[in-house]
C-alpha cells in the first residue's frame, strides 16, 4: 500500500514472569522518552483494536531549504532554515537583446556601461533607465570595461585583443594594442594608470594616461581573468588556469596570496576594511575563448555554466581543508595558449560530487578561508556589503547574502541562466534624496541589467517544482505552516497534468486557496501537481512560510501476474500432500515442467523428442503436483491468490485454494486424473486496500497434460522358422502418444525397435521383432513400451 511502513516489535522472552519483568525494565530503560511514548501508542493501538496497515493517503511536504531551492522564486528569498519570504524587489533595467553581458561599470554620475558579445557592442543606461548603443568595436567580444579618471571609458576586446578610450558621445580610439589575444581585465590605478590584464599568455601591462604600456608582470599562466586593488595601492590579480592568486607591489614584484585547487581564481573584491574577498571556479576563461572562436567563425553562442577540470577537494564546510593541487609542471607553451580553431566550444561535462567554486576571505595577515563553496554551481560576482557580501552563480542566475556566521540567503533569482556581474546601484532619477540605488547586476543568457531595491517587494511569487505522483492520483487538502502579519497574506494555487513539464495539456492554475489549515485543491485528477505561493507584505512586513504540504491518494495500481510454473514434487515420505511450509523450489523428480509468462507463451522444459508438456510421478514414489506464480505490485501492496483448474472438454474453472497468501499451492500427483488441464491464477491486492478501490489480475496457463497411467502392452503373435522367429506385439495408451520402445531377449540387453508404420507418432503402435540366429530350446522376449510422460509398459512372449 501506498505510503507504508512495516516495522516489527521484537519481545523478549524469558523461563519465567520474573525474567520477562526484568528484561522488560531493562529494555525501556535504555530506551528515549519518545521512542517509549511511540511504543505505549502503537500498543495502545493493538489493545483497542485499531486497524495497523499503512493508509494508502501520501504527503507531499516541504519544509528545508534543499526542498525549496529547486522551485523557481520572484521577489521572494530564501532562508538556510528553508523560509520563504518576500524579498527585494528586481526590476528590469535594460534588455540588450544579446545573449552575453560581459562587463559592466558606473561612472561618478550613475550611468550604467555594458559589455556584450558576440558583436562587440558596447550600451550605455542612465540612472532613468534610458538606454543607447554608444559604441560598436571592431572585434566580436567586449570583456572587460573601466571609467577613467578622466571620465572616459575604457573597453577592452578580444580576440586580438586591444584597449579602446571611448568618450561619452561614443567616439573611440585605440588606446593599447599589447599584441595579446585577449583583454581579460582593467584596473586603474592610484597614479592614473591603467592596468590590462591579458591571454592568452597570462600578462599584465602598465599603461600610462599617453597609452604608452610596458609589461608590469609576468604571470606564466595562460589568462589573468580578474584585477583589483587593495587599500595599500597593490594591484590584486586572479589567473587561469591554475588558480593562482598575486599581490603585486611594483613592477616584476609578486607575491602569491593563494595558490587555489580550482582553476581559476574568476572575481576580486576589496571590502571597505581592506577584507579580500575572491571567487574561485572552475575556469571560465577557457569557455569563453571558445565562445570568442565560435562568434569569430561565423557562428553565435549561448555559453553555458561552467564546469571545472576535476581536482577533488574537501569540502570545507564539512570541516575539512583544501587538498593541496598538483602543481604544474610549467607553463603551457604558447602554441597550446592561442584560440582553438573550431566552430563551437566541447561540450560540458558535469562530474557529479566535485567542487565547482568557492568563496575566499584574504585577511590582512594572509590568513585565507574558505567561506562557502559548492559542487553544483558556479560563482560569477561579488560585491561586499555592510554586514556580509553577496555573490551571483549560474544556476537560474541566483543572488545570495552571506552573512556573518556563513549563514547564507538566496536573496534573489533573475531565472536567466547566470548571472555574472553585480555592483552598487547608485539611487536611480527621481528616488528621494538620500536613498541607495540598490545593487545592479548583469545577467547572460539573456543579456539583461537587472536592479535589486534595498526594500522587500510588495509581492512575491514562488513555484514548486513538479511532483510526481506516480500514477494518476485524486488530490486532497493544501496546507502551511506559517508567519502571517496584520495585513498581510499568503495564497496558493495548483495545476495538474499528465506530462512531466508543464505545457499546454496541464490544467489552469486554481483558484486561490487562502485556508493555511487545509483547502481542498480544485486541480484535475492527474500524475503530476504543482503549486504556486504568492506572498503580499504590508508595510515592510512579509509573511513568512515554513513548510508546505499536499495531501493525495495515488490511483491503486493493478497487480502483474509474471509467469505460473506447474511442475511436480516429490512428497514427504508417508505424506500424499506437501506440507503447507514447502517450497515449490524443491528439488523435482519429473522430467519436465511447464511454465507460463505473461505474454502467455508458454516455455517446456522436457525430454528430448517430447514436444508436449506433460506430467507424471515416478513410479513408487509418491508425489504432489506444484503449482507457482511470481506476482508483482507497483505499490507494493500486499497480494492474496485464488488458484482454479479446468479439463479439456470442461466449462467451468474449479477452485483449487482461496486467500493464498503464499505463491505456490501443493496438489496430491492423484488428484487430477490423466488428461489435459490449464491452471488459472488469479491475484488481488485486496489486504492492502479498501474493497472498492481493490485490483486483481489473472493469467491462465498454457495447457498440460497428467499422465500417470503407463501403456498397455499385448503379445499378439510369434513365428518361428529353424533359427529365426518374428514376435509380434500391440502397445496402446489412453492418455499421451508412445515415444519409445525397447526389446530384450532373455533378459539380455535392451535393443530398440521401431514400429510397424516406421514411426512413433500414435497413441497406438504395432511392433515386430525379428529375431535371428536363434539357439534351440525355448526363449523369453520382453517389449517395452514409454508414453510421452516416461510411463513405462511392459509385454512378454515365449518363443519355442
Amino acid at each position: 500500500m501506498k505510503g507504508k511502513s512495516k516495522g516489527k516489535v521484537q519481545k523478549a522472552k524469558g523461563k519465567n514472569q520474573g525474567e520477562r519483568t526484568a528484561v522488560r525494565n531493562h529494555f525501556f530503560k535504555k530506551m528515549p522518552p519518545s521512542l517509549i511514548f511511540a511504543f505505549c501508542l502503537l500498543h495502545f493501538a493493538f489493545c483497542i483494536g485499531f486497524p495497523v496497515f499503512a493508509a494508502g493517503t501520501a504527503v507531499w511536504e516541504m519544509s528545508t531549504y534543499k526542498d525549496f531551492i529547486a522551485g523557481t522564486f520572484t521577489n521572494v528569498s530564501l532562508s538556510r532554515e528553508g523560509r520563504l519570504a518576500v524579498g527585494p524587489e528586481l526590476k528590469t533595467v535594460f534588455a540588450s537583446e544579446q545573449p552575453l553581458v560581459w562587463a559592466m561599470a558606473r561612472d561618478a554620475g550613475g550611468v550604467v556601461y555594458l559589455g556584450s558579445g558576440h558583436r562587440g557592442r558596447v550600451y550605455r543606461v542612465d540612472r532613468d533607465g534610458k538606454s543607447a548603443l554608444l559604441w560598436t568595436a571592431a572585434e566580436p567580444e567586449v570583456f572587460a570595461l573601466a571609467v577613467g579618471p578622466d571620465g572616459n571609458l575604457y573597453a577592452g576586446t578580444s580576440p586580438d585583443g586591444k584597449v579602446y578610450k571611448i568618450n561619452g558621445a561614443g567616439q573611440a580610439s585605440e588606446f593599447f594594442h599589447p599584441q595579446t589575444k585577449y583583454i581579460w581585465s582593467l584596473a586603474f590605478g592610484p597614479d592614473g594608470a591603467l592596468f590590462v590584464g591579458t591571454g592568452d599568455r597570462g600578462k599584465i601591462f602598465r599603461v600610462d594616461r599617453s597609452g604608452k604600456g610596458e609589461l608590469y608582470f609576468d604571470s606564466k599562466q595562460g589568462h589573468v581573468t580578474s584585477l583589483a586593488l587593495d587599500p595599500k595601492g597593490a594591484l590584486l590579480a586572479g589567473t587561469d588556469p591554475n588558480g593562482i592568486l598575486y599581490r603585486i607591489t611594483a613592477k616584476d614584484k609578486a607575491f602569491v596570496l593563494y595558490d587555489s585547487p580550482l582553476a581559476e581564481i574568476r572575481a576580486i573584491q576589496v571590502a571597505a576594511d581592506g577584507t579580500i574577498y575572491a571567487a574561485a571556479m572552475g575556469g571560465a576563461a577557457s569557455r569563453m575563448t571558445q565562445a570568442t572562436a565560435a562568434a569569430g567563425a561565423g557562428g553565435e553562442m549561448l555559453v553555458s555554466p561552467v564546469v571545472q577540470s576535476v581536482t577533488v577537494i574537501a569540502d570545507s564546510r564539512q570541516g575539512g581543508a583544501p587538498l593541496p593541487k598538483p602543481q604544474p609542471e610549467g607553463p603551457k607553451p604558447q602554441a597550446a595558449m592561442t584560440a582553438p580553431a573550431v566552430a563551437a566550444p566541447s561540450p560540458t561535462v558535469s562530474v557529479a560530487g566535485v567542487q565547482k567554486s568557492a568563496l575566499l576571505r584574504i585577511a590582512a595577515d594572509n590568513t585565507v578561508e574558505t567561506l562557502w563553496s559548492s559542487t553544483e554551481e558556479n560563482v560569477y560576482a561579488l560585491l561586499p556589503q555592510p554586514g556580509g557580501l553577496l555573490f551571483s552563480t549560474d544556476d537560474h542566475g541566483r543572488i545570495y547574502r552571506l552573512e556573518s556566521g556563513r549563514q547564507v540567503t538566496l536573496v534573489a533569482q533573475t531565472n536567466e541562466e547566470e548571472t555574472t556581474l553585480l555592483a552598487s546601484g547608485g539611487a536611480p532619477a527621481g528616488a528621494p534624496e538620500g536613498a541607495a540605488g540598490g545593487i545592479l547586476a548583469g545577467t547572460s543568457n539573456l543579456g539583461k541589467l537587472y536592479r535589486l531595491g534595498e526594500l522587500p517587494a510588495a509581492a512575491g511569487s514562488y513555484e514548486a517544482p513538479v511532483r510526481d505522483a506516480g500514477t494518476v492520483a485524486r488530490w486532497g487538502k493544501l496546507s502551511c505552516k506559517a508567519q502571517v502579519p496584520p495585513g498581510a497574506s499568503i495564497e496558493f494555487f495548483t495545476r495538474s497534468g499528465n506530462s512531466s513539464r508543464p505545457d499546454q495539456t496541464w490544467s489552469e492554475w486554481s483558484p486561490p486557496l487562502r485556508n493555511r489549515e487545509g483547502s481542498p485543491v480544485e486541480s484535475p485528477n492527474a500524475r503530476y501537481i504543482q503549486w504556486r505561493a504568492e506572498l503580499h507584505s504590508a508595510q515592510g512586513r512579509t509573511p513568512v512560510v515554513e513548510s508546505v504540504a499536499l495531501a493525495y491518494l495515488p490511483q491503486n495500481s493493478l497487480p502483474v501476474i509474471k509467469s505460473i510454473t506447474v511442475v511436480p514434487t516429490q512428497a514427504p515420505a508417508g505424506k500424499s500432500q506437501a506440507p503447507a511450509a514447502a517450497s515449490p523450489s524443491a528439488s523435482s523428480t519429473a522430467d519436465f515442467s511447464i511454465t507460463v509468462t505473461d505474454t502467455g507463451a508458454a516455455s517446456v522444459t522436457t525430454n528430448p523428442g517430447t514436444p508436449t508438456a506433460t506430467l507424471s510421478r515416478t513410479a513408487g514414489q509418491s508425489q504432489v503436483t506444484s503449482i507457482s506464480w511470481q506476482a508483482e505490485d507497483a505499490d507494493g501492496d500486499k497480494l492474496v491468490a485464488q488458484v482454479y483448474f479446468r479439463g479439456e472438454g470442461e466449462n467451468e474453472w474449479k477452485l483449487i485454494k482461496d486467500n493464498v497468501s503464499e505463491s505456490y499451492v501443493t496438489l496430491d500427483a492423484d488428484a487430477l486424473a490423466d488428461g489435459v488441464y490449464q491452471v488459472k491464477v488469479v491475484v488481488s491486492d485486496s489486504p492492502s486496500n479498501p474493497q472498492a478501490t481493490a485490483r486483481e489480475a489473472e493469467l491462465i496457463s498454457s495447457p498440460f497434460l497428467i499422465d500417470n497411467t503407463p501403456p498397455i502392452v499385448r503379445h499378439t503373435g510369434a513365428q518361428r522358422s529353424g533359427d529365426r522367429a518374428v514376435v509380434k506385439f500391440e502397445a496402446a495408451d489412453a492418455a499421451s502418444m508412445l515415444r519409445r520402445a525397447e526389446y530384450s531377449l532373455d533378459a539380455g540387453p535392451w535393443a530398440p525397435v521401431y514400429s510397424d508404420d516406421g514411426i512413433l507418432d500414435s497413441k497406438a503402435e504395432s511392433f515386430s521383432i525379428t529375431l535371428d540366429k536363434l539357439k534351440p530350446g525355448e526363449h523369453l522376449v520382453t517389449l517395452r513400451v514409454l508414453d510421452s510422460a516416461g510411463n513405462a509398459g511392459l509385454g512378454k512372449a515365449v518363443v519355442r
